[in-house]
Protein backbone atom coordinates (compact mmCIF):
# COMPACT_ATOMS: atom_id res chain seq x y z
CA UNK A 1 0.00 0.00 0.00
CA UNK A 2 1.55 3.27 -1.26
CA UNK A 3 1.57 5.94 1.24
CA UNK A 4 3.42 8.99 -1.13
CA UNK A 5 2.39 12.03 -0.05
CA UNK A 6 2.17 14.86 -2.85
CA UNK A 7 3.60 17.82 -2.21
CA UNK A 8 1.03 19.56 -4.76
CA UNK A 9 -2.31 21.08 -3.62
CA UNK A 10 -5.03 23.31 -4.77
CA UNK A 11 -5.05 26.39 -4.06
CA UNK A 12 -8.22 27.89 -2.60
CA UNK A 13 -9.98 24.62 -2.78
CA UNK A 14 -13.49 26.54 -1.79
CA UNK A 15 -13.10 29.21 -4.64
CA UNK A 16 -12.23 25.72 -7.18
CA UNK A 17 -15.25 24.59 -5.76
CA UNK A 18 -17.57 27.63 -6.36
CA UNK A 19 -16.01 28.07 -10.02
CA UNK A 20 -16.87 24.40 -10.47
CA UNK A 21 -20.81 24.73 -9.93
CA UNK A 22 -20.70 27.71 -11.98
CA UNK A 23 -23.41 25.66 -14.38
CA UNK A 24 -25.47 25.70 -11.40
CA UNK A 25 -25.42 29.23 -10.73
CA UNK A 26 -29.56 29.46 -11.01
CA UNK A 27 -30.58 26.70 -8.52
CA UNK A 28 -27.28 28.30 -6.05
CA UNK A 29 -29.06 32.00 -6.24
CA UNK A 30 -32.41 30.46 -5.67
CA UNK A 31 -31.14 28.17 -2.66
CA UNK A 32 -29.46 30.78 -1.58
CA UNK A 33 -32.53 33.61 -1.58
CA UNK A 34 -34.33 30.93 -0.02
CA UNK A 35 -32.20 31.16 2.93
CA UNK A 36 -32.33 34.57 3.16
CA UNK A 37 -35.92 35.02 3.20
CA UNK A 38 -36.24 31.98 5.35
CA UNK A 39 -34.00 33.44 8.60
CA UNK A 40 -35.71 37.29 7.72
CA UNK A 41 -38.98 35.47 8.47
CA UNK A 42 -37.37 33.71 11.43
CA UNK A 43 -36.43 36.70 13.16
CA UNK A 44 -39.64 38.33 12.67
CA UNK A 45 -41.15 37.00 16.04
CA UNK A 46 -38.93 38.19 18.40
CA UNK A 47 -40.22 41.68 16.45
CA UNK A 48 -43.37 41.27 16.58
CA UNK A 49 -42.85 40.18 20.86
CA UNK A 50 -41.54 43.90 21.31
CA UNK A 51 -44.57 45.67 19.11
CA UNK A 52 -46.85 43.28 21.81
CA UNK A 53 -45.44 44.03 24.79
CA UNK A 54 -45.19 48.16 23.41
CA UNK A 55 -48.83 47.59 22.97
CA UNK A 56 -49.74 46.70 26.63
CA UNK A 57 -47.33 49.18 28.31
CA UNK A 58 -48.43 52.31 25.79
CA UNK A 59 -52.00 51.32 24.70
CA UNK A 60 -53.00 53.96 22.65
CA UNK A 61 -49.38 55.58 22.05
CA UNK A 62 -47.83 52.16 21.09
CA UNK A 63 -45.95 51.67 17.35
CA UNK A 64 -48.50 50.34 15.93
CA UNK A 65 -50.62 52.83 16.82
CA UNK A 66 -48.76 55.35 14.83
CA UNK A 67 -50.15 54.25 11.43
CA UNK A 68 -53.64 55.23 12.60
CA UNK A 69 -54.88 51.87 14.67
CA UNK A 70 -55.45 53.00 18.15
CA UNK A 71 -57.82 50.27 19.91
CA UNK A 72 -55.27 47.59 21.71
CA UNK A 73 -57.79 44.91 20.46
CA UNK A 74 -57.51 46.00 16.58
CA UNK A 75 -53.98 45.91 17.07
CA UNK A 76 -53.45 42.44 18.92
CA UNK A 77 -55.48 41.27 16.05
CA UNK A 78 -53.13 42.86 13.42
CA UNK A 79 -50.05 41.39 15.05
CA UNK A 80 -51.92 37.67 15.48
CA UNK A 81 -52.53 38.30 11.75
CA UNK A 82 -48.75 39.02 11.10
CA UNK A 83 -47.83 36.21 13.35
CA UNK A 84 -49.84 33.64 10.79
CA UNK A 85 -48.43 35.48 7.70
CA UNK A 86 -44.57 35.20 8.58
CA UNK A 87 -44.83 31.41 10.47
CA UNK A 88 -46.10 29.96 7.09
CA UNK A 89 -43.83 32.25 4.62
CA UNK A 90 -41.10 30.79 7.24
CA UNK A 91 -42.28 27.53 6.72
CA UNK A 92 -42.65 27.74 3.12
CA UNK A 93 -38.79 29.11 2.78
CA UNK A 94 -37.87 27.05 5.29
CA UNK A 95 -39.12 23.60 2.62
CA UNK A 96 -37.76 25.26 0.33
CA UNK A 97 -34.14 26.21 0.80
CA UNK A 98 -34.09 22.77 2.66
CA UNK A 99 -34.91 21.28 -1.20
CA UNK A 100 -32.85 23.72 -3.37
CA UNK A 101 -29.61 22.86 -1.23
CA UNK A 102 -30.23 18.98 -1.03
CA UNK A 103 -31.17 18.97 -4.85
CA UNK A 104 -27.89 21.23 -5.22
CA UNK A 105 -25.69 19.22 -3.57
CA UNK A 106 -26.84 15.80 -4.87
CA UNK A 107 -26.32 17.23 -8.52
CA UNK A 108 -22.84 18.46 -7.88
CA UNK A 109 -22.29 15.57 -6.12
CA UNK A 110 -23.12 13.08 -9.03
CA UNK A 111 -21.22 15.33 -11.43
CA UNK A 112 -18.13 15.66 -9.33
CA UNK A 113 -17.66 11.77 -8.94
CA UNK A 114 -18.55 11.52 -12.72
CA UNK A 115 -15.76 13.71 -13.51
CA UNK A 116 -13.17 12.61 -11.23
CA UNK A 117 -14.15 8.45 -11.92
CA UNK A 118 -14.18 9.77 -16.06
CA UNK A 119 -10.89 11.66 -15.69
CA UNK A 120 -9.10 8.34 -12.92
CA UNK A 121 -10.21 6.14 -16.16
CA UNK A 122 -8.47 8.30 -18.28
CA UNK A 123 -4.90 8.11 -16.11
CA UNK A 124 -2.34 5.76 -17.25
CA UNK A 125 -1.94 2.49 -15.77
CA UNK A 126 0.68 3.42 -13.85
CA UNK A 127 -1.07 6.01 -12.08
CA UNK A 128 -2.97 3.35 -10.96
CA UNK A 129 0.46 0.83 -9.94
CA UNK A 130 1.31 4.04 -7.20
CA UNK A 131 -1.80 3.62 -5.90
CA UNK A 132 -4.33 1.66 -3.85
CA UNK A 133 -7.70 0.66 -4.67
CA UNK A 134 -9.04 1.61 -1.71
CA UNK A 135 -7.78 4.76 -1.62
CA UNK A 136 -9.20 5.50 -4.69
CA UNK A 137 -12.27 4.62 -3.62
CA UNK A 138 -12.17 6.80 -0.37
CA UNK A 139 -11.63 9.50 -2.65
CA UNK A 140 -14.73 8.59 -5.12
CA UNK A 141 -17.14 7.96 -2.03
CA UNK A 142 -15.68 8.97 0.81
CA UNK A 143 -14.51 12.53 -0.04
CA UNK A 144 -17.58 13.75 -2.61
CA UNK A 145 -20.08 12.48 0.27
CA UNK A 146 -18.24 14.49 2.46
CA UNK A 147 -18.65 17.75 0.54
CA UNK A 148 -22.25 16.76 -0.07
CA UNK A 149 -22.61 16.79 3.50
CA UNK A 150 -21.50 20.75 4.00
CA UNK A 151 -23.43 21.75 0.68
CA UNK A 152 -26.54 20.07 2.24
CA UNK A 153 -26.12 21.88 5.81
CA UNK A 154 -23.13 23.99 6.40
CA UNK A 155 -24.06 25.99 3.42
CA UNK A 156 -27.67 27.57 4.50
CA UNK A 157 -25.97 27.76 7.92
CA UNK A 158 -23.50 30.02 6.91
CA UNK A 159 -25.70 32.34 5.21
CA UNK A 160 -28.35 32.06 7.76
CA UNK A 161 -25.55 33.45 10.18
CA UNK A 162 -24.25 36.44 7.57
CA UNK A 163 -28.25 37.35 7.14
CA UNK A 164 -28.66 37.43 11.07
CA UNK A 165 -25.53 39.44 11.61
CA UNK A 166 -26.74 42.16 8.96
CA UNK A 167 -30.66 42.39 9.82
CA UNK A 168 -30.28 41.98 13.59
CA UNK A 169 -27.28 44.53 13.11
CA UNK A 170 -29.64 47.24 11.36
CA UNK A 171 -32.38 47.17 13.74
CA UNK A 172 -29.93 47.40 16.66
CA UNK A 173 -28.14 50.29 14.97
CA UNK A 174 -31.55 51.85 14.25
CA UNK A 175 -33.42 51.36 17.47
CA UNK A 176 -30.98 51.68 20.39
CA UNK A 177 -27.18 53.11 18.90
CA UNK A 178 -26.43 53.73 22.42
CA UNK A 179 -26.57 50.45 23.26
CA UNK A 180 -26.28 48.54 19.51
CA UNK A 181 -22.11 48.33 20.12
CA UNK A 182 -22.68 46.04 23.27
CA UNK A 183 -24.39 43.61 20.95
CA UNK A 184 -21.70 44.14 18.36
CA UNK A 185 -18.39 44.34 20.66
CA UNK A 186 -18.09 40.03 20.61
CA UNK A 187 -18.00 40.03 16.58
CA UNK A 188 -14.94 40.87 15.93
CA UNK A 189 -13.30 38.12 18.51
CA UNK A 190 -15.76 35.59 17.16
CA UNK A 191 -15.26 35.98 13.67
CA UNK A 192 -10.98 36.38 14.76
CA UNK A 193 -11.39 33.19 16.83
CA UNK A 194 -13.01 31.63 13.72
CA UNK A 195 -10.76 32.31 11.89
CA UNK A 196 -7.60 30.50 13.54
CA UNK A 197 -9.49 27.69 14.56
CA UNK A 198 -10.25 27.30 10.48
CA UNK A 199 -6.20 27.71 9.93
CA UNK A 200 -5.09 25.46 12.47
CA UNK A 201 -8.13 22.77 12.01
CA UNK A 202 -7.24 22.43 8.11
CA UNK A 203 -4.06 20.28 8.46
CA UNK A 204 -5.49 17.89 11.24
CA UNK A 205 -8.63 17.51 8.62
CA UNK A 206 -6.54 16.83 5.82
CA UNK A 207 -4.78 14.17 8.02
CA UNK A 208 -8.04 12.88 9.02
CA UNK A 209 -8.55 12.33 4.86
CA UNK A 210 -5.34 10.79 4.49
CA UNK A 211 -5.91 8.11 7.53
CA UNK A 212 -9.14 7.15 6.10
CA UNK A 213 -7.71 6.59 2.66
CA UNK A 214 -5.52 4.25 4.25
CA UNK A 215 -8.07 2.48 6.36
CA UNK A 216 -9.93 1.91 3.04
CA UNK A 217 -7.16 0.53 1.41
CA UNK A 218 -6.71 -1.94 3.92
CA UNK A 219 -9.72 -3.27 3.96
CA UNK A 220 -10.17 -3.06 0.32
CA UNK A 221 -7.34 -5.18 -0.24
CA UNK A 222 -8.13 -7.55 3.02
CA UNK A 223 -11.93 -8.60 1.24
CA UNK A 224 -10.01 -8.91 -2.28
CA UNK A 225 -7.87 -11.75 -0.74
CA UNK A 226 -9.82 -13.31 1.97
CA UNK A 227 -8.95 -16.58 0.43
CA UNK A 228 -5.27 -15.82 0.49
CA UNK A 229 -5.71 -14.57 3.94
CA UNK A 230 -8.15 -17.95 5.06
CA UNK A 231 -5.58 -20.16 3.25
CA UNK A 232 -2.26 -18.93 5.64
CA UNK A 233 -4.43 -18.41 8.93
CA UNK A 234 -3.89 -14.83 8.83
CA UNK A 235 -6.99 -13.64 10.05
CA UNK A 236 -5.41 -12.12 13.48
CA UNK A 237 -2.70 -11.11 12.13
CA UNK A 238 -4.50 -8.88 9.56
CA UNK A 239 -7.49 -8.02 12.19
CA UNK A 240 -4.40 -6.58 14.44
CA UNK A 241 -3.13 -4.20 10.71
CA UNK A 242 -7.08 -3.48 10.10
CA UNK A 243 -6.84 -2.44 14.49
CA UNK A 244 -3.90 -0.16 13.52
CA UNK A 245 -5.04 1.44 10.63
CA UNK A 246 -8.32 2.05 12.39
CA UNK A 247 -6.73 3.42 15.55
CA UNK A 248 -4.42 5.58 13.32
CA UNK A 249 -7.69 7.10 11.96
CA UNK A 250 -9.16 7.30 15.22
CA UNK A 251 -6.65 9.44 16.82
CA UNK A 252 -6.26 12.01 13.59
CA UNK A 253 -9.87 12.44 14.09
CA UNK A 254 -9.27 12.89 18.07
CA UNK A 255 -6.90 15.65 17.53
CA UNK A 256 -8.83 17.76 15.27
CA UNK A 257 -12.20 16.79 17.88
CA UNK A 258 -9.99 17.87 20.63
CA UNK A 259 -9.35 21.44 18.65
CA UNK A 260 -12.92 21.83 17.36
CA UNK A 261 -14.57 20.90 20.42
CA UNK A 262 -12.82 23.93 22.71
CA UNK A 263 -14.70 26.29 20.05
CA UNK A 264 -18.25 26.63 20.76
CA UNK A 265 -17.02 27.17 24.97
CA UNK A 266 -14.77 29.71 24.33
CA UNK A 267 -16.95 31.79 21.77
CA UNK A 268 -19.99 31.12 24.42
CA UNK A 269 -17.80 33.36 26.82
CA UNK A 270 -17.30 35.77 24.44
CA UNK A 271 -20.89 35.99 23.32
CA UNK A 272 -21.95 36.30 27.29
CA UNK A 273 -19.72 39.50 27.83
CA UNK A 274 -22.14 41.14 24.70
CA UNK A 275 -25.34 39.53 26.46
CA UNK A 276 -24.69 40.58 29.34
CA UNK A 277 -23.12 44.35 28.97
CA UNK A 278 -27.20 44.55 26.95
CA UNK A 279 -29.20 42.99 30.06
CA UNK A 280 -27.40 45.62 32.41
CA UNK A 281 -26.95 48.85 30.29
CA UNK A 282 -30.47 48.51 28.27
CA UNK A 283 -32.36 47.41 31.24
CA UNK A 284 -30.64 50.70 32.82
CA UNK A 285 -32.04 52.89 30.20
CA UNK A 286 -35.24 51.16 29.66
CA UNK A 287 -35.87 51.85 33.22
CA UNK A 288 -34.73 55.44 33.11
CA UNK A 289 -37.24 56.21 30.23
CA UNK A 290 -34.61 56.46 27.68
CA UNK A 291 -35.98 52.99 25.72
CA UNK A 292 -39.02 52.30 25.46
CA UNK A 293 -39.77 48.44 27.66
CA UNK A 294 -40.67 47.08 23.88
CA UNK A 295 -37.74 47.80 22.36
CA UNK A 296 -35.69 46.32 25.37
CA UNK A 297 -37.76 43.31 25.20
CA UNK A 298 -37.12 42.99 21.65
CA UNK A 299 -33.36 43.33 22.04
CA UNK A 300 -33.35 40.73 24.78
CA UNK A 301 -34.84 38.38 21.81
CA UNK A 302 -32.82 39.52 19.37
CA UNK A 303 -29.46 39.44 21.20
CA UNK A 304 -29.78 36.12 21.62
CA UNK A 305 -31.13 35.16 17.92
CA UNK A 306 -27.71 36.99 16.94
CA UNK A 307 -25.38 35.66 19.56
CA UNK A 308 -26.45 32.01 20.22
CA UNK A 309 -26.39 30.98 16.92
CA UNK A 310 -22.75 31.88 16.44
CA UNK A 311 -22.19 28.85 18.82
CA UNK A 312 -23.11 26.88 15.66
CA UNK A 313 -20.19 27.77 13.53
CA UNK A 314 -17.82 25.78 15.27
CA UNK A 315 -19.80 23.12 13.72
CA UNK A 316 -20.05 24.39 10.88
CA UNK A 317 -16.91 24.99 10.24
CA UNK A 318 -15.91 21.82 11.18
CA UNK A 319 -18.31 20.83 8.52
CA UNK A 320 -16.16 23.29 6.43
CA UNK A 321 -12.85 22.02 7.00
CA UNK A 322 -14.09 18.59 6.41
CA UNK A 323 -15.22 19.53 2.91
CA UNK A 324 -12.44 21.59 2.13
CA UNK A 325 -9.88 18.69 3.04
CA UNK A 326 -12.29 16.47 0.55
CA UNK A 327 -12.47 19.19 -2.16
CA UNK A 328 -8.70 19.37 -1.73
CA UNK A 329 -8.12 15.49 -2.81
CA UNK A 330 -10.70 15.82 -5.43
CA UNK A 331 -9.64 18.91 -7.26
CA UNK A 332 -6.19 17.31 -6.82
CA UNK A 333 -7.02 14.44 -9.28
CA UNK A 334 -9.05 16.69 -11.63
CA UNK A 335 -5.24 18.22 -11.77
CA UNK A 336 -3.53 15.05 -12.19
CA UNK A 337 -2.28 15.26 -16.53
CA UNK A 338 -2.93 13.05 -18.59
CA UNK A 339 0.20 11.19 -19.21
CA UNK A 340 -0.70 9.69 -22.39
CA UNK A 341 -2.11 11.90 -25.24
CA UNK A 342 -5.40 10.47 -26.70
CA UNK A 343 -4.69 11.25 -30.44
CA UNK A 344 -6.52 12.44 -33.04
CA UNK A 345 -6.90 10.29 -35.67
CA UNK A 346 -10.27 8.48 -36.66
CA UNK A 347 -9.62 4.84 -37.62
CA UNK A 348 -12.24 2.99 -39.28
CA UNK A 349 -11.88 -0.39 -37.52
CA UNK A 350 -13.67 -2.27 -40.82
CA UNK A 351 -10.62 -0.85 -42.88
CA UNK A 352 -7.92 -1.86 -40.61
CA UNK A 353 -5.85 -4.72 -41.80
CA UNK A 354 -3.80 -5.11 -38.78
CA UNK A 355 -0.46 -5.02 -39.88
CA UNK A 356 1.79 -3.93 -37.07
CA UNK A 357 5.34 -2.24 -37.12
CA UNK A 358 7.61 -2.06 -34.21
CA UNK A 359 10.75 0.20 -34.20
CA UNK A 360 13.52 0.20 -32.10
CA UNK A 361 11.57 0.84 -28.68
CA UNK A 362 12.50 1.32 -25.24
CA UNK A 363 10.59 1.36 -22.48
CA UNK A 364 10.96 1.25 -18.99
CA UNK A 365 8.84 1.51 -15.54
CA UNK A 366 9.07 4.17 -13.53
CA UNK A 367 12.74 4.43 -11.73
CA UNK A 368 14.01 0.88 -13.08
CA UNK A 369 16.08 -0.18 -15.54
CA UNK A 370 14.59 -0.80 -19.16
CA UNK A 371 12.61 -4.09 -20.17
CA UNK A 372 12.33 -3.43 -23.33
CA UNK A 373 15.75 -2.25 -25.22
CA UNK A 374 15.96 -0.89 -29.30
CA UNK A 375 13.37 -3.82 -30.03
CA UNK A 376 12.06 -4.06 -33.61
CA UNK A 377 9.65 -6.36 -35.21
CA UNK A 378 7.72 -7.24 -37.76
CA UNK A 379 3.51 -8.23 -37.68
CA UNK A 380 2.15 -9.34 -41.14
CA UNK A 381 -1.65 -8.42 -42.11
CA UNK A 382 -3.59 -11.90 -41.10
CA UNK A 383 -0.77 -13.67 -39.91
CA UNK A 384 -0.08 -15.12 -36.57
CA UNK A 385 3.05 -14.51 -34.42
CA UNK A 386 4.17 -15.51 -31.43
CA UNK A 387 6.48 -14.59 -28.62
CA UNK A 388 7.89 -16.75 -25.79
CA UNK A 389 10.81 -15.84 -23.50
CA UNK A 390 11.70 -16.68 -19.67
CA UNK A 391 9.61 -14.59 -16.45
CA UNK A 392 10.20 -11.08 -17.09
CA UNK A 393 11.86 -10.72 -20.24
CA UNK A 394 9.56 -8.22 -21.27
CA UNK A 395 6.32 -9.85 -23.12
CA UNK A 396 3.57 -8.93 -21.40
CA UNK A 397 5.15 -4.75 -21.36
CA UNK A 398 5.09 -5.13 -25.87
CA UNK A 399 1.53 -5.86 -25.11
CA UNK A 400 0.48 -3.10 -22.70
CA UNK A 401 3.18 -1.07 -25.29
CA UNK A 402 0.89 -1.95 -27.96
CA UNK A 403 -2.10 -0.97 -26.32
CA UNK A 404 -0.87 2.56 -25.23
CA UNK A 405 -1.50 1.81 -21.45
CA UNK A 406 1.99 3.09 -21.15
CA UNK A 407 4.03 5.21 -23.75
CA UNK A 408 7.25 3.77 -25.67
CA UNK A 409 10.28 6.15 -24.60
CA UNK A 410 12.45 5.77 -27.62
CA UNK A 411 11.46 4.22 -31.30
CA UNK A 412 7.62 4.00 -32.47
CA UNK A 413 4.68 1.29 -33.37
CA UNK A 414 2.63 1.75 -36.07
CA UNK A 415 -0.22 -0.02 -36.97
CA UNK A 416 -1.24 -0.02 -41.29
CA UNK A 417 1.52 2.66 -41.83
CA UNK A 418 0.34 4.82 -39.18
CA UNK A 419 2.15 5.71 -35.53
CA UNK A 420 -0.54 4.38 -32.94
CA UNK A 421 0.36 7.86 -30.73
CA UNK A 422 -1.30 9.69 -33.75
CA UNK A 423 -4.63 7.06 -33.19
CA UNK A 424 -7.18 8.06 -31.16
CA UNK A 425 -6.96 5.90 -28.09
CA UNK A 426 -10.38 4.49 -28.26
CA UNK A 427 -10.11 3.59 -31.90
CA UNK A 428 -6.62 1.68 -30.76
CA UNK A 429 -8.19 -0.06 -28.25
CA UNK A 430 -11.50 -1.00 -30.49
CA UNK A 431 -9.64 -3.16 -32.98
CA UNK A 432 -7.71 -4.71 -30.73
CA UNK A 433 -9.13 -8.49 -28.37
CA UNK A 434 -7.09 -9.41 -25.53
CA UNK A 435 -7.28 -12.11 -24.07
CA UNK A 436 -5.07 -12.39 -20.93
CA UNK A 437 -3.88 -15.20 -18.33
CA UNK A 438 -5.20 -12.98 -15.71
CA UNK A 439 -9.01 -12.81 -17.09
CA UNK A 440 -11.19 -10.46 -15.26
CA UNK A 441 -15.04 -11.09 -14.85
CA UNK A 442 -17.38 -8.63 -13.74
CA UNK A 443 -20.27 -9.07 -11.19
CA UNK A 444 -23.00 -9.78 -13.54
CA UNK A 445 -24.61 -12.68 -15.64
CA UNK A 446 -22.34 -14.91 -18.02
CA UNK A 447 -24.52 -13.03 -21.21
CA UNK A 448 -23.09 -9.14 -19.82
CA UNK A 449 -19.73 -10.71 -19.72
CA UNK A 450 -19.63 -12.31 -22.82
CA UNK A 451 -21.06 -9.05 -24.36
CA UNK A 452 -19.05 -6.57 -22.78
CA UNK A 453 -17.06 -5.77 -25.91
CA UNK A 454 -20.24 -5.40 -28.04
CA UNK A 455 -22.86 -4.69 -25.23
CA UNK A 456 -25.87 -4.07 -28.45
CA UNK A 457 -25.15 -7.45 -29.63
CA UNK A 458 -28.01 -10.00 -30.02
CA UNK A 459 -28.41 -12.70 -27.94
CA UNK A 460 -27.92 -15.18 -31.29
CA UNK A 461 -24.70 -13.98 -31.92
CA UNK A 462 -23.37 -14.23 -27.97
CA UNK A 463 -24.16 -17.86 -28.18
CA UNK A 464 -22.58 -18.35 -31.24
CA UNK A 465 -19.34 -16.71 -30.11
CA UNK A 466 -19.74 -18.63 -26.82
CA UNK A 467 -19.80 -21.88 -29.03
CA UNK A 468 -16.73 -21.46 -30.96
CA UNK A 469 -15.05 -20.82 -27.83
CA UNK A 470 -16.35 -24.46 -26.92
CA UNK A 471 -18.06 -22.66 -24.00
CA UNK A 472 -21.75 -23.05 -24.73
CA UNK A 473 -21.86 -25.90 -23.06
CA UNK A 474 -20.95 -25.60 -19.72
CA UNK A 475 -22.51 -22.39 -19.34
CA UNK A 476 -26.17 -24.31 -20.36
CA UNK A 477 -25.26 -26.86 -17.49
CA UNK A 478 -24.85 -23.86 -15.02
CA UNK A 479 -28.04 -23.21 -12.50
CA UNK A 480 -29.44 -20.38 -15.06
CA UNK A 481 -27.15 -21.01 -18.11
CA UNK A 482 -26.65 -17.52 -19.62
CA UNK A 483 -28.36 -15.62 -17.22
CA UNK A 484 -26.38 -16.97 -14.25
CA UNK A 485 -24.70 -14.49 -12.03
CA UNK A 486 -20.65 -15.15 -11.91
CA UNK A 487 -19.57 -13.27 -8.89
CA UNK A 488 -16.98 -10.62 -8.01
CA UNK A 489 -14.36 -11.74 -10.81
CA UNK A 490 -15.66 -14.36 -11.72
CA UNK A 491 -14.87 -16.67 -8.83
CA UNK A 492 -17.87 -18.84 -9.26
CA UNK A 493 -16.32 -20.40 -12.23
CA UNK A 494 -13.55 -22.50 -12.59
CA UNK A 495 -10.29 -20.64 -14.18
CA UNK A 496 -10.82 -22.74 -17.46
CA UNK A 497 -14.18 -21.44 -17.64
CA UNK A 498 -13.70 -18.11 -17.07
CA UNK A 499 -10.95 -18.26 -19.64
CA UNK A 500 -13.20 -19.17 -22.52
CA UNK A 501 -15.64 -16.90 -21.27
CA UNK A 502 -12.83 -14.33 -22.05
CA UNK A 503 -12.14 -16.28 -25.40
CA UNK A 504 -16.10 -15.45 -25.78
CA UNK A 505 -15.83 -11.95 -25.81
CA UNK A 506 -12.89 -11.72 -27.75
CA UNK A 507 -14.71 -13.77 -30.34
CA UNK A 508 -17.71 -11.62 -29.96
CA UNK A 509 -16.17 -8.06 -30.08
CA UNK A 510 -14.72 -9.55 -34.00
CA UNK A 511 -11.13 -7.26 -33.57
CA UNK A 512 -8.83 -7.15 -36.58
CA UNK A 513 -6.06 -7.89 -34.16
CA UNK A 514 -6.13 -10.79 -31.66
CA UNK A 515 -3.51 -10.89 -28.65
CA UNK A 516 -3.20 -14.01 -26.44
CA UNK A 517 -1.20 -13.00 -23.07
CA UNK A 518 -0.80 -16.79 -21.97
CA UNK A 519 -4.58 -17.57 -22.55
CA UNK A 520 -4.19 -21.38 -21.52
CA UNK A 521 -1.36 -21.41 -18.64
CA UNK A 522 -3.66 -21.92 -16.13
CA UNK A 523 -5.83 -24.59 -17.47
CA UNK A 524 -5.68 -28.39 -17.20
CA UNK A 525 -4.60 -29.99 -20.34
CA UNK A 526 -8.03 -31.32 -21.25
CA UNK A 527 -9.21 -27.50 -21.50
CA UNK A 528 -6.24 -26.32 -22.79
CA UNK A 529 -6.99 -28.13 -26.21
CA UNK A 530 -10.56 -27.01 -25.81
CA UNK A 531 -9.46 -23.56 -25.76
CA UNK A 532 -6.54 -24.48 -28.44
CA UNK A 533 -8.81 -25.57 -30.62
CA UNK A 534 -11.52 -21.90 -30.28
CA UNK A 535 -7.90 -20.38 -30.84
CA UNK A 536 -7.19 -22.62 -34.26
CA UNK A 537 -10.85 -20.93 -35.38
CA UNK A 538 -10.83 -17.70 -34.06
CA UNK A 539 -7.13 -16.70 -35.72
CA UNK A 540 -7.70 -17.65 -38.88
CA UNK A 541 -7.12 -14.29 -41.48
CA UNK A 542 -6.80 -12.14 -38.17
CA UNK A 543 -3.29 -10.87 -37.28
CA UNK A 544 -2.38 -12.38 -34.03
CA UNK A 545 0.07 -11.95 -31.04
CA UNK A 546 0.36 -15.03 -29.09
CA UNK A 547 2.45 -15.46 -25.83
CA UNK A 548 2.69 -18.54 -24.48
CA UNK A 549 4.84 -20.37 -21.91
CA UNK A 550 3.75 -23.41 -23.48
CA UNK A 551 5.11 -23.88 -26.58
CA UNK A 552 3.14 -26.36 -28.04
CA UNK A 553 0.11 -24.18 -28.20
CA UNK A 554 1.96 -21.46 -30.97
CA UNK A 555 4.23 -24.38 -32.81
CA UNK A 556 2.35 -23.43 -36.00
CA UNK A 557 2.93 -20.05 -35.62
CA UNK A 558 3.91 -18.20 -38.96
CA UNK A 559 6.81 -16.15 -37.40
CA UNK A 560 8.16 -17.35 -33.60
CA UNK A 561 9.82 -14.64 -31.64
CA UNK A 562 12.14 -15.41 -28.73
CA UNK A 563 12.83 -12.72 -25.92
CA UNK A 564 15.62 -12.33 -23.19
CA UNK A 565 16.14 -9.43 -21.27
CA UNK A 566 14.11 -6.72 -23.44
CA UNK A 567 15.89 -7.86 -26.62
CA UNK A 568 15.09 -10.32 -29.77
CA UNK A 569 17.78 -13.00 -29.28
CA UNK A 570 16.42 -14.91 -32.11
CA UNK A 571 13.46 -15.32 -34.88
CA UNK A 572 11.79 -18.17 -37.00
CA UNK A 573 9.14 -20.83 -37.58
CA UNK A 574 8.61 -23.98 -34.64
CA UNK A 575 11.12 -26.13 -36.82
CA UNK A 576 13.80 -23.41 -37.69
CA UNK A 577 14.20 -22.39 -34.04
CA UNK A 578 14.38 -26.24 -33.07
CA UNK A 579 16.93 -26.72 -35.50
CA UNK A 580 19.20 -23.67 -34.50
CA UNK A 581 20.34 -25.17 -31.35
CA UNK A 582 19.45 -22.13 -29.50
CA UNK A 583 17.54 -21.00 -26.58
CA UNK A 584 13.82 -21.73 -28.47
CA UNK A 585 15.70 -25.28 -29.12
CA UNK A 586 16.36 -25.91 -25.20
CA UNK A 587 13.02 -24.41 -24.40
CA UNK A 588 11.36 -27.08 -26.43
CA UNK A 589 13.45 -30.08 -25.20
CA UNK A 590 12.36 -29.36 -21.22
CA UNK A 591 8.91 -28.84 -22.31
CA UNK A 592 8.63 -31.91 -24.74
CA UNK A 593 10.56 -34.24 -22.32
CA UNK A 594 13.70 -34.73 -24.42
CA UNK A 595 15.94 -33.35 -21.94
Amino acid sequence: MSRKKHSHSSPRPLQRLIEYTRNYRVQLWQAIAASILNKLFDLAPPVLIGIAVDVVVQKNDSVIAQFGIKDPFQQFILLSVATVIIWVLESVFEYLYAQLWRNLAQTIEHELRLDAYQHLQDLELAYFEERSTGGLMSLLSDDINQLERFLDIGANEVIHVITTIVIIGGIFFITAPDVAWMAMLPMPFILWGSVVFQRRLAPRYADVREKVGFLNSRLNNNLTGITTIKSFTAEAYETNRVREESEAYRQSNRKAIALSAAFVPLIRMIILAGFTALLFYGGISAFNGTMSAGSYSMLLFLIQRLLWPLTRLGETFDQYQRAMASTNRVMNLLDTPLAIHPGNMALDINKVQGEVFISNITFAYSGRAPVVKNLSLEIPAGKTIAIVGSTGSGKSTLVKLLLRLYEVENGKITLDGIDIKDLKLTDLRQCIGLVSQDVFLFHGTVIENIAYGNPTAKKANIIAAAKIAEAHEFIMQLPQGYDTIVGERGQKLSGGQRQRIAIARAVLKDPPILILDEATSAVDNETEAAIQRSLDRITVDRTTIAIAHRLSTIRNADCIYVMEYGEIVESGTHEELVNTEGIYASFWRVQSGLK
